[in-house]
């Protein structure tokens, strides 16, 4: 599909992409084959508006938040705040997103709604600075920390080829639903963070990961039993390069898109291609598709596109 045929069956109004086709990876995921629109589908992107504004059109094309979170569960949400910057520097995931989400899962009938990240600066700043701490609780969610080993548990991971163990953050077990938030952007060691990589905040000992095969530990944990219900993946302001800190907004991109699945390799996959990257040169991707954890191979999806 090119880009003037998504412009004829999408809904809203107009938007200049300006950056974001000059990269060349917008055309490259919205050029997917056409399925049925009577099929569920598996993944929606939507692009043009505020990040909360679209996370409303995207959860509605998948069922609504009803059809993840019930009545009486206790959600986590779990957003990238890895780092002591403001939101404007797209280090972190967008807090009007992380907002968005847990006003959904309370009006879906959420207990309890969670939210935690084991950050690399310190976790006080990162929580303050991100902005993502004000707006969790202005809609009633419990920000949690994950500074202290004594909040994990270890577990086993069945299969893993590097990774058959490590210590996950409580609530990952404790709660009903996980809902997975990565901001995408470049990372220098990986080439790009995004769904399966933001596992790396739910661990303690990911100093581990670094020594003993990044990519191979990253799919590994993917095994592990608890896998989100839903990845969004915040694509509003995308850092292109200096990643995963950034140096200034001379790295970020103004992409204004969101993407929601529930299969984090296909999420992965669509975020490559909106970096710009070939999906196969993110070693943990195809990894993770060979071990089964997800789809890579967009063409066979049914995605939903929006254009506010």
């Amino acid at each position: 599909m090119k880009r003037r045929d998504f412009l004829r069956t999408s809904v809203g109004g107009g938007l200049a992409a300006g950056a974001v086709l000059k990269m060349g990876g917008f055309d490259k995921l919205w050029s997917s084959k056409a399925v049925s629109a009577a099929a569920k589908y598996d993944m929606v992107a939507v692009m043009g508006g505020n990040p909360d504004a679209m996370f409303d059109l995207g959860i509605q094309e998948l069922g609504g938040m009803s059809a993840f979170v019930q009545k009486g569960q206790k959600v986590l949400i779990k957003p990238n705040i890895g780092w002591d910057v403001i939101p404007d520097l797209a280090a972190n995931t967008n807090p009007l997103l992380v907002k968005r989400i847990i006003e959904h899962c309370f009006k879906a009938g959420a207990k309890e709604v969670y939210v935690f990240d084991h950050t690399c600066d310190n976790w006080v700043n990162c929580y303050k600075n991100s902005g993502i701490e004000k707006l969790a609780k202005s809609a009633g969610a419990k920000v949690v920390p994950g500074n202290s080993e004594s909040y994990y548990q270890q577990i086993e991971i069945p299969g893993g080829v590097k990774l058959q163990k490590a210590k996950v953050h409580q609530l990952l077990l404790e709660t009903d639903v996980f809902i997975n938030v990565p901001v995408l952007k470049d990372h220098n060691s990986t080439k790009m963070t995004c769904c399966l990589k933001n596992n790396m905040g739910l661990v303690w000992d990911r100093g581990y990961w670094h020594s003993n095969d990044l990519n191979q530990c990253i799919a590994d944990f993917a095994l592990f039993e608890k896998k989100p219900a839903l990845n969004v993946i915040d694509c509003y302001n995308v850092m292109v390069k200096h990643g995963p800190q950034g140096v200034s907004k001379e790295d970020i991109v103004s992409m204004k898109t969101q993407i929601l699945t529930a299969d984090w390799v296909a999420g992965d996959a669509a975020a490559a291609k909106m970096l710009g990257v070939a999906v196969d040169k993110i070693e943990y991707i195809p990894i993770a598709h060979k071990m089964g954890l997800g789809n890579m191979n967009l063409d066979s999806l049914n995605i939903k596109r929006i254009k506010m």
